[in-house]
C-alpha cells in the first residue's frame, strides 16, 4: 500500500509527489550547473612574443584549443598570422593599437583606415572581442598619447559601427597608478587632475559603448614581506575596511574594489571590469624577493579557482571577470630575468607549472555532470529516486542493460544526453559522492572502444546551433532532425547538436578532434541507447515502468541492493 496521492490520466499512474521530488531535484540541478557553466572558462592569457623561440601560431592555436579550456587571448599587436591562426577556432582575440598610433587614429577616417585594414580581412571568422587602444597610457605621462586616447576610443567605436560590426568592443587598460589612494579599498579613488578631467568622460563613454574598463592589476608588484601569503591567496589574517566592514583575504580583490571605488566616486559603478593583465613570475634575479616557482603557481592556480568561482570581490559580489594572466609563454628576449618568466608554458608547449587550464574533459567527473532538462526526460518515462545503493556489488558487464524502446524514443535517449552506465560508477567514499569515468582512449588504441560525441553540459545554445550548423553544411544527413524526422523531437538545440555532433564524429573518421567542437563536445564510451542509469553522487533514475524493458541479472554474481533489498526485487515488486 503506497501512501501516494494518485491521479488517473489516459489509463498511467501518475505518481505526484514522485513528479514534484524529480521536479525540484531537476530544477535545482540545473540552477546550479548554469550557474557553474556562467562562471566556467574565464581565464584567457596574453599571447606575447618577445622571442626568437616560440611555435608558429597555427601551432599555438590548435595547442590552446585541443589541449586547454582557454578560450581567449589578448595580442599585444594585430598580428595577422596569428588573427588567421586564430580563425575558426572559438578563441576569442583581443588586438591592440600600439601606443605610438593612437594620436593618427583619433579621427574618423583614420580610424576606418585601420579597422578595415586590421579588422575587415579577419572579422568574423576570427572572432576579434576588443580592440586595446595603446596599453597603460596614462603611465607614460605623454600628455598627447593621454589627450588623444579618448578620441581614438569613440573613433575606432564609430568606425565599427560604420561597418557594421556590433560584435567588437574598444578600450584601454590602465596601471593602478591611476589611483591616487587604494587602501583599504573603500579609499580608492583616482589621481587628482585625472577624475573628473579624463576619468568621467571615459567611464561615460564605456557606459554608452558598453565596453569594458580594463585594468592590469599585479599583486606582485604590491606585496611587502609581511602582505606575501595575502598577495598569493594563501591563508592569512586579512586586511579589515572600517568603512565597509568588509574584510580581504587576498590582494587581487582589494586592488580590484579600490578600482571600482574610484568609479562609484565618479558614478560609473556600473560599467564592467576586465582583468586585463596580471601573472607572477616563475623566476627571478638572485635574491629577488617574492619570485620562485611555487609563488608563481600559487598565485595562477589560485586566480584561476578565485576568479571561476563567481565569488566575486567583497564590494562586487558574484561578478564573475573576465581575466587575462600574463603570459602564456616564457619570453627570452625580454629585459630583465623576472620578465622572461611569466610564462604558464615553455616553447615547446609544456607547461612551466600546472595552474589548472589543461583540458581534463576525457575524465568526466562529478563535477561535469551534465545538466539535463526536465521536458526532455517527462518525454519518456516518468522516473524515480533510488538512494542507498550498494556500487561494488554492480559487475562490469552491464550488456544486458538496454531499453527496447521506439525509434524516435531512441532518438531521445542517443542524442539529447549522455549517460553513465553502471559499468562506469565507482563506490562512493565517505563524504562524497561516486564518481564517474570514462576514458576516451586515442584512435591508435589497442581494442579501441567505440564512442559516441555529445555536447558539454556548459556548452550554450548559441554554440550549439553553430555546430549544427556547421555539421549539416559539411554533408552529414541531417534530414532526422528536421521537422517529421524521427530525430525531430524533442525540438531542442541540445537535442538536435546531439545528433549532429554525434553523426559527424562518426563520419569524420572518429578522432578525439572531431568531438572538439571548439570546446563545446566531449566524448563518452558508453552507448547512450543502452543505458537507462543515471548517476549522480549516491543515487540514480530508473523507470518506473518494466515496459520493453529487458533485465537480465542471472549473469550478475549479486544484485545491486537498496537499503538491503535488491533492484529486481524493488522493480518486480513496484
Amino acid at each position: 500500500m503506497h501512501n501516494t496521492i494518485r491521479g488517473k490520466k489516459n489509463g498511467k499512474t501518475l505518481y505526484l509527489p514522485l513528479l514534484f521530488f524529480f521536479f525540484f531535484f531537476f530544477f535545482t540541478l540545473h540552477h546550479h550547473y548554469l550557474r557553474s557553466a556562467s562562471a566556467a572558462y574565464t581565464i584567457g592569457v596574453n599571447y606575447g612574443t618577445v622571442a626568437d623561440n616560440l611555435p608558429p601560431p597555427s601551432q599555438v592555436a590548435n595547442f590552446l584549443k585541443t589541449q586547454t579550456i582557454i578560450d581567449r587571448i589578448k595580442i599585444f599587436d594585430t598580428n595577422p598570422d596569428i588573427l588567421r591562426a586564430f580563425a575558426n577556432t572559438g578563441i576569442s582575440v583581443t588586438v591592440t593599437v600600439g601606443n605610438g598610433d593612437i594620436p593618427s587614429l583619433a579621427k574618423l577616417p583614420a580610424a576606418q583606415s585601420w579597422i578595415a585594414a586590421n579588422i575587415l580581412p579577419f572579422h568574423p571568422q576570427t572572432t576579434i572581442k576588443y580592440i586595446a587602444v595603446g596599453n597603460e597610457v596614462l603611465a607614460t605621462s605623454d600628455k598627447i598619447l593621454i589627450a588623444h586616447t579618448l578620441p581614438a576610443l569613440k573613433a575606432l567605436t564609430s568606425a565599427l559601427q560604420l561597418a557594421n560590426i556590433t560584435t567588437i568592443h574598444v578600450s584601454t587598460p590602465h596601471s593602478l597608478g591611476i589611483l591616487s589612494s587604494s587602501e583599504p579599498p573603500s579609499t580608492g579613488k583616482f589621481r587628482k587632475g585625472y577624475d573628473q578631467r579624463i576619468f568621467a568622460p571615459m567611464l561615460d563613454f564605456h557606459r554608452k559603448a558598453k565596453s569594458p574598463f580594463m585594468v592590469n592589476p599585479y599583486p606582485y608588484f604590491g606585496f611587502k614581506a609581511e602582505t606575501l601569503n595575502y598577495a598569493l591567496f594563501k591563508p592569512n589574517s586579512g586586511v579589515f575596511d572600517a568603512a565597509t566592514g568588509k574584510n580581504y583575504t587576498n590582494m587581487l580583490d582589494a586592488q580590484l574594489d579600490a578600482v571600482y571605488s574610484a568609479m562609484k566616486r565618479l558614478g560609473y559603478d556600473d560599467v564592467d571590469i576586465v582583468v586585463a593583465e596580471t601573472g607572477w613570475p616563475s623566476v627571478g634575479d638572485p635574491n629577488q624577493p617574492g619570485v620562485s616557482m611555487e609563488n608563481a603557481v600559487s598565485y595562477n592556480k589560485n586566480l584561476v579557482k578565485h576568479v571561476n568561482s563567481g565569488k566575486g570581490t567583497p564590494l562586487m559580489p558574484n561578478r564573475t571577470f573576465e581575466t587575462y594572466i600574463f603570459s602564456l609563454f616564457n619570453e627570452n628576449l625580454k629585459s630583465s630575468v623576472s620578465e622572461r618568466n611569466f610564462g604558464l608554458f615553455k616553447p615547446d608547449l609544456t607547461p612551466v607549472y600546472d595552474v589548472g587550464v589543461l583540458r581534463t574533459d576525457k575524465v568526466i567527473s562529478k563535477s561535469m555532470i551534465p545538466t539535463v532538462p526536465l521536458t526532455r526526460l517527462a518525454l519518456s518515462k516518468t522516473m524515480v529516486p533510488v538512494t542507498n545503493v550498494d556500487f561494488s556489488k554492480l559487475r562490469s558487464d552491464t550488456s544486458s542493460f538496454y531499453v527496447g524502446m521506439r525509434s524516435e524514443d531512441k532518438c531521445l535517449v542517443t542524442h539529447s544526453f549522455p549517460f553513465f552506465s553502471a559499468s562506469q560508477a565507482l563506490a562512493p567514499t565517505a563524504g562524497s559522492g561516486a564518481t564517474a569515468t570514462a576514458r576516451a582512449p586515442s584512435p591508435s588504441s589497442p581494442g579501441r572502444q567505440r564512442q559516441w560525441c555529445v555536447p558539454r553540459s556548459d556548452a550554450s545554445d548559441e554554440a550549439l546551433q553553430k555546430n549544427i550548423d556547421y555539421v549539416c553544411s559539411s554533408g552529414v544527413d541531417c534530414k532526422p532532425i528536421q521537422q517529421g524526422g524521427p530525430c525531430f523531437d524533442p525540438n531542442t538545440v541540445r537535442s538536435h547538436a546531439s545528433y549532429a555532433m554525434n553523426a559527424y564524429y562518426q563520419a569524420f573518421g572518429r578522432h578525439d578532434i572531431n568531438c572538439d567542437f571548439s570546446h563545446t563536445g566531449v566524448l563518452t564510451s558508453t552507448d547512450p541507447s543502452k543505458c537507462f542509469f543515471l548517476f549522480f553522487p549516491s543515487f540514480f533514475f530508473c523507470p518506473t515502468s518494466l515496459r520493453g524493458l529487458r533485465l537480465s541479472f542471472r549473469r550478475a554474481k549479486g544484485a545491486a541492493k537498496v537499503g538491503g533489498r535488491n533492484i529486481e526485487e524493488i522493480l518486480l515488486h513496484r
